[in-house]
């Protein structure tokens, strides 16, 4: 591996590794407001995958020589950024949120892990596997859609979420060393796919991205 790759690596880490510690921090803090019993737990428990994931992307980083807390800094303003201009008015947003947002980034994740290299990858497709989480927030938003309020307030809120996650991505890529990494052409192509993949979401909320 160069230098520039193991750069690149450690620099997905980082991204990775404040990411999920801001994600558990945040479906900790959600999970207060669950309007039953079964909620409050099925979100600890999306939080704790949460931490879990976040260990394994340090454990990684400390394999490799680095600082966590040194790898994760450069990416501390972006994504703090983002958590700010979304924070949720009530419980459906913030599982809206949850639903778009950490769908938005796995996508990310996926995509610059594959150009990085295996190992990034490799710990990519690990710490992003959203299965039960994406079956859980599916059902869990539909069964309270048929409400046409509340429908059209998340088919609104899912585009503004949706909005401010493309335009933290190209900030992401814009400011960081993975401006290194895409082409053009390749940076326009994941941002399409991006959007695709969140119209698909949308479609099974039944929802209009």
């Amino acid at each position: 591996m160069t230098h520039t790759d193991s750069a690149l690596r450690d620099a997905l880490f980082g991204l990775m590794a404040y990411r999920e510690l801001t994600t558990f921090e945040r479906l900790s803090s959600d999970a207060r407001f669950s309007p039953r019993l079964a909620d409050r737990a099925e979100l600890a428990r999306l939080a704790v995958a949460e931490f879990e994931h976040f260990e394994v992307v340090c454990a990684e980083l400390v394999a490799a020589g680095r600082d966590p807390q040194e790898a994760m800094l450069p990416f501390v303003e972006v994504i703090d950024e983002l958590h700010e201009r979304t924070r949720p008015g009530d419980w459906h947003e913030s599982l809206m949120k949850a639903y778009v947002l950490d769908s938005v980034v796995a996508d990310v994740y996926r995509a610059l892990g594959a150009r990085i290299g295996d190992q990034a990858d490799r710990v990519a497709q690990r710490i992003q596997e959203l299965d039960a989480q994406a079956t859980w927030l599916t059902e869990r938003l539909r069964a309270d859609l048929d409400n046409e309020r509340l429908r059209s307030r998340l088919a609104l809120w899912g585009r503004r979420l949706m909005g401010e996650a493309l335009t933290r991505s190209r900030s992401l890529l814009a400011t960081t060393v993975f401006g290194t990494l895409l082409s053009p052409q390749e940076e326009k192509e994941l941002f399409a796919q991006l959007v695709r993949h969140h119209a698909q979401r949308m479609s099974a909320l039944g929802l209009t991205a």
